[in-house]
């Protein structure tokens, strides 16, 4: 299984490039849809690394991936800007989905 990754910018698709991670650069939704059109149909793509940004311009369109496809698994990175998420996002995930609190 390995990974791919869909990038807005060249650090970090340089960057993982260097740990062995194979992707794509792309700066619209159309590319978006056409480098997840391309990770579905690999057998040997298993994971797709979205960076975050990416992830909000085909917004709709990867939560019905996730929803409707095992696979590829489907993850948002932060790019070389940092995450646009807040501090306690997982923590709140947490709590939303199954009422723990930490």
């Amino acid at each position: 299984m390995r990974y791919f990754l869909i990038s807005d910018n060249h650090d970090t698709l340089v960057g993982l490039r260097l740990a062995g991670i194979e992707g794509v650069l792309v700066h619209d939704r159309e590319a978006v849809t056409a480098a997840l059109d391309r990770a579905a149909l690999d057998p040997e793509i298993g994971i797709v690394l979205i960076t975050e940004k990416l992830a909000g311009l085909a917004g709709a369109e990867l939560d019905e991936r996730k929803k409707s496809r095992p696979k590829p698994l489907i993850l948002e990175i932060p790019d070389r800007h940092g995450t646009r998420r807040a501090a306690d996002s997982i923590t709140r995930y947490i709590r939303e989905a199954i009422g723990l609190k930490m």
